[in-house]
């Protein structure tokens, strides 16, 4: 992919993101460049290839959000910054003369996102691409539901190298978690206690952080609470709050 791009923009500088993000892992990868993108200057090209659809009938896109630029699949991987952004314009990418020939059916992200991600940097403008699309693929990955009169049901968006479990519960959302006496499930642990830092706790305590992205964090200090409770990404959890 990087060959490609430096063929078609030679003077384009490339950066990583991640490498990381677990196979197939949409919410995952939905989680790591909403919160990159706002990171980076205007005119940015994102190239995005967590696609388990690849070589299906899901569509390649081009979204011009925050006066950035997304290629990606159409398989939900921007429902993050959809939702956070209003003013967003998405094109179902279809001109072919933008993408490297022949086509695979296996590696889109070297024949189509890489390209057209090139041609972008290099001055195209995104109208040739394709035509504005309102129909783009959109799911509900950051937004917990509401399951009781104090309850919340939420789910894992990742597990960080540390083995902390970032959930989809936001302090924004839940700033009484600050004042109000409250448990957090995650496996069949109960977790209620809030801490600052990690070293407010003991070692292998597990506690809930306010991370560096906002959401609510389940964390064992010097452990991983991804290991020790047996939840990975996806995994649901629960926050509850009492009265009193």
């Amino acid at each position: 992919m990087k060959g490609v791009i430096l063929g078609i923009a030679p003077g384009a500088q490339i950066v990583d993101i991640s490498h990381d993000v677990e196979a197939f892992e949409l919410t995952e990868g939905a989680f790591v460049i909403a919160q990159a993108y706002r990171y980076f200057p205007k005119k940015t090209v994102h190239a995005i290839v967590i696609d388990p659809g690849v070589g299906s009938a899901r569509r390649p896109i081009l979204a011009e959000i925050a006066g950035q630029y997304f290629v990606a699949p159409d398989n939900g991987i921007l429902s993050m910054i959809f939702s956070r952004e209003p003013k967003k314009k998405v094109r179902h990418v279809t001109n072919e003369k933008y993408f490297l020939h022949p086509v695979s059916r296996t590696f889109h992200g070297r024949d189509v996102f890489a390209p057209v991600a090139a041609h972008l940097a290099a001055g195209v403008p995104p109208s040739r691409f394709g035509t504005v699309i309102d129909d783009y693929v959109r799911v509900n990955i950051d937004k917990p539901t509401r399951t009781g009169k104090r309850v919340w049901t939420g789910a894992v968006l990742k597990v960080d190298r540390f083995g902390n479990l970032i959930t989809n519960l936001h302090i924004d959302e839940f700033p009484e978690i600050r004042t109000l006496h409250f448990e957090l499930n995650a496996g069949l642990q109960q977790i209620s206690r809030l801490a600052s830092t990690f070293s407010e706790v003991a070692p292998g305590e597990f506690f809930v952080v306010v991370g560096s992205s906002g959401y609510l964090e389940v964390a064992a200090n010097q452990g991983s609470a991804a290991k020790m409770l047996g939840c990975a990404t996806g995994s649901p959890v629960e926050l509850t709050f009492f009265a009193g």
